[in-house]
Order: structure tokens, then sequence, then C-alpha cells
């Protein structure tokens, strides 16, 4: 039998989803989750707390900032390894988009997100942070050339993950599998050379 916590996490995704964080309310997630609004706030402090449990528990994972770079330094290929990262980021932006976007319009909730983001040290910058990481230690391996732009590549790297995710939810598109896969094999293509390594035909 699912918890409170699930069943409502579950309901928040649902809603926010389709209405945005900042137009997003507590007794809306409450009726999706089949639960009293009372009870949500045993549970969650406010709405913030409850999308930072959205943000931590219902989003798809990005492996480099979840279970740190031992999955990815030194084995496969860098090719491979940014690949598969490139299908993660893309993933995890193409949900989390219509979630965050509608945050701006309200500057409290926008304050209060970063707070809490700051206080669980996620937040944007930390994808940057965890793509750099990756491709620092690959560096030190010698599998990337020693005057590669790592911090600058990380940025284009998940700035067209984040492009491709906002252009696709504009459009009210969907990526198709071979899709992803074509992004990612195209994008981590222009970019190995700078890297000075090979990629995928």
């Amino acid at each position: 039998m699912r918890s409170s916590r699930d069943r409502i996490l579950d309901g928040a995704v649902q809603v926010m989803r389709t209405r945005g964080l900042a137009n997003a309310t507590t007794k809306e997630i409450a009726k999706a989750a089949g639960l009293s609004e009372a009870m949500l706030y045993k549970v969650f402090a406010d709405k913030v707390d409850l999308f930072l449990g959205v943000f931590s528990e219902r989003l798809p994972r990005v492996s480099v900032l979840h279970d740190g770079l031992g999955g990815y330094v030194g084995r496969d290929t860098v090719a491979a390894n940014l690949r598969r990262l490139t299908g993660e980021l893309l993933g995890f932006y193409l949900e989390s988009f219509p979630i965050a976007a509608s945050v701006f319009s309200d500057a409290d909730l926008l304050r209060r997100q970063r707070e809490g983001l700051h206080a669980l040290r996620a937040g944007p910058d930390k994808v940057v942070d965890g793509v750099s990481e990756y491709l620092a230690a690959e560096q030190n391996t010698g599998r990337i050339v020693g005057d590669a732009p790592i911090r600058v590549i990380a940025e284009l790297l998940v700035g067209a993950c984040l492009h491709r995710a906002f252009i696709t939810r504009f459009a009210e598109q969907t990526l198709t599998p071979t899709q992803t896969r074509r992004f990612a094999r195209d994008t981590v293509n222009a970019l190995l050379p700078i890297l000075g390594t090979e990629g995928e035909p």
C-alpha cells in the first residue's frame, strides 16, 4: 500500500505538470492524491517543501549528480558516457520544465524555492558542476586533452539539453527514443573534437 507521502508526491506531479508550480494549489494536489489538505500539511511544510520532494524523488535521475562519478570515469568511452549523460539531462529537463518554469512569475515563490534548493545543496548550477566534475576527472585520466575548456563544454552540453527541452515543450511535442539518441549522438559528436576524443559516426 502506498504511503501518504507517495500519494501526495504523485498527485503533485500530476497537477504541477499541467498547472506549473506557481499555479498549482495544495487543495488541487490533495484532491489528486485522494487525501485531505490537512494531511498534505502533516507531511509537507508548504508548497516549496512539496516541490523539493518532487524534485528529488519524482523527476528523472541524472546519475552523475545522484550516484557520483564512479559509474562513468574510466569506464566505457568518453563519447558513450556523454551520450548517456545527455539523454539523462534531456529527460530531466523535459519533465522539470512544465513544473518549474512558472515559478519565475512569482518572485516570493522563486526566492523560497532558491533557498530550499540551496539548503539541499541543489539547484540548476549543480548540473553544470556535476558535468564539469566528470569531464575534469576524465581529463585527469588522460582520456580528455589537458587544455580542453571543461566548464565551457559542460555549459554547452547542459544548455543544449535545456534548449531542446524548452523547444519540445513549447511546441507541445514529444521525442521518441530514436530522436533522443540522435540528439545525444549529434550533440556529443559536436563537442568531442574539443575534448580530443572520437565519437560515433
